[in-house]
């Protein structure tokens, strides 16, 4: 599966996981700086690192198959994370998603081709993949699932509107989804998106340790 870094307790005595995707050109150390951020040191953290740090090779927003296979490969990588704590019976309440830039696109693409109720969706700066004008008709179901969408505006490699186009079929997915803009901000995770990030993460705590 490739290099995968953990933080934290192991998945079984921790109070949720967080699985961590990085952007394009970053490496699984530079989001799991993110966890040290967020302070919440009952959460198990797991981060793979994408091959020579690319998740996959061109914009999120060319057509799909110029991406392939790279894209699958990294979707599969994700299945194959989430499916082992599922089977160590961790609880999909209790996994949360998380990611930065393109591995923000990949958390979302990856939830919205898995859906189910996750303990919370981080998307910082990034939506589902496809060129412009894509259509998105999906029939999951996330069963009340917090997201948070987070994005720059305007931003040099995510377009605004595809963030908004995200939020709407993540709610038509019946997902809770919060949406929120930072005008003139850099291409970087901002104070707010980590409080916000952390509030969401207290939910799960707070769940897990109320019998």
């Amino acid at each position: 599966m490739g290099q995968l870094l953990t933080e934290g307790p192991t998945p079984d005595q921790a109070d949720a996981v967080l699985i961590m995707l990085h952007g394009r050109g970053a490496s699984a150390r530079d989001i799991l700086s993110l966890y040290d951020a967020l302070q919440r040191p009952s959460l198990a953290a797991c981060a793979p690192e994408a091959p020579n740090h690319t998740w996959y090779p061109y914009s999120f927003l060319a057509p799909v198959e110029d991406n392939q296979p790279d894209l699958d490969h990294a979707l599969n990588r994700i299945d194959q994370l989430v499916n082992k704590l599922l089977a160590a019976s961790i609880p999909s309440e209790r996994i949360a998603l998380l990611g930065f830039s393109q591995g923000a696109c990949l958390t979302v693409e990856y939830a919205i081709r898995h859906p189910r109720r996750y303990g919370a969706i981080m998307a910082l700066t990034g939506g589902f993949i496809g060129p412009p004008g894509t259509v998105r008709d999906e029939s999951g179901d996330f069963a009340g699932t917090p997201v948070f969408l987070g994005a720059n505006d305007p931003d040099p490699h995510v377009p605004f509107d595809r963030v908004q186009e995200t939020a709407a079929v993540m709610i038509d997915m019946r997902a809770e989804v919060n949406v929120s803009r930072y005008p003139g901000e850099p291409h970087a995770v901002n104070a707010d998106e980590l409080r916000q990030c952390g509030a969401l993460l207290d939910t799960i705590i707070q769940t897990h340790r109320t019998p």
